[in-house]
C-alpha cells in the first residue's frame, strides 16, 4: 500500500470521527470502512509527494495566512458584486482573460483555481498546466494584459500557495 493511501485513510478516518463525534463502536466501524473505501478508490489521486505533509510550517501558512486572506478577499468580492447588481447602470465589463502562474503541482493549481472560482465575479474556465496558464472569466475586466491581470487576480493567492504546496 502506498504512503498516499495510508495518509488519505488516516485523514478520512479523522474527519469521519470529528463529523460523527459519537465514540461508539458502530460509528467507528462504519468510519473505518468508509475511510478504507475512499483511500482505496482515490489514494493514487490524493498526493504524490507525501513528505511535504511532514512540515508543520505548511499547516501554519494554510491556517493562519491563507484562510484569513481568502476570507477577506471573498468578503471584498461579495460586496463588489453586490454593488454591481444593485447599481442602476450595472457597471460590468465581462470577459475571459489569460493569467499566468508559477505553480506546478496539481494540488497547488487546484487550490489556486478553486480560490479564484470561489471569489464572486471570477471563474476559472480552463487550466493549461504545461504553460502555467489559467483562463478566467471576469465580471469586470480591468486589463486584458496578461501581466496586469495576473497581478490583480492571481498574485494574492499564488505566493501563499507556493509556500504551502510547492
Amino acid at each position: 500500500m502506498k504512503k498516499s493511501k495510508i495518509i488519505l485513510f488516516i485523514l478520512a478516518f479523522i474527519i469521519w470521527i470529528f463529523l460523527n463525534w459519537k465514540p461508539d463502536w458502530q460509528h467507528l466501524l462504519v468510519g473505518f470502512f468508509i475511510a478504507v473505501f475512499v483511500s482505496y478508490i482515490t489514494g493514487d489521486l490524493f498526493i504524490y509527494r507525501a513528505y511535504i505533509l511532514k512540515n508543520p510550517l505548511r499547516y501554519w501558512y494554510f491556517a493562519f495566512y491563507y484562510i484569513p486572506i481568502f476570507l477577506w478577499e471573498c468578503v471584498k468580492a461579495n460586496f463588489d458584486v453586490a454593488y454591481r447588481v444593485i447599481h442602476p447602470a450595472l457597471p460590468i465589463n465581462p470577459g475571459i482573460v489569460k493569467v499566468k502562474t508559477s505553480l506546478k503541482t496539481d494540488t497547488g493549481l487546484t487550490f489556486l483555481a478553486n480560490s479564484i472560482t470561489l471569489m464572486p465575479g471570477t471563474l476559472v474556465v480552463d487550466v493549461n498546466r504545461e504553460e502555467g496558464v489559467l483562463y478566467v472569466h471576469w465580471i469586470d475586466v480591468k486589463s486584458k494584459d496578461v501581466e496586469a491581470a495576473t497581478k490583480i487576480i492571481v498574485e494574492r493567492f499564488e505566493k501563499i500557495l507556493k509556500k504551502i504546496f510547492e
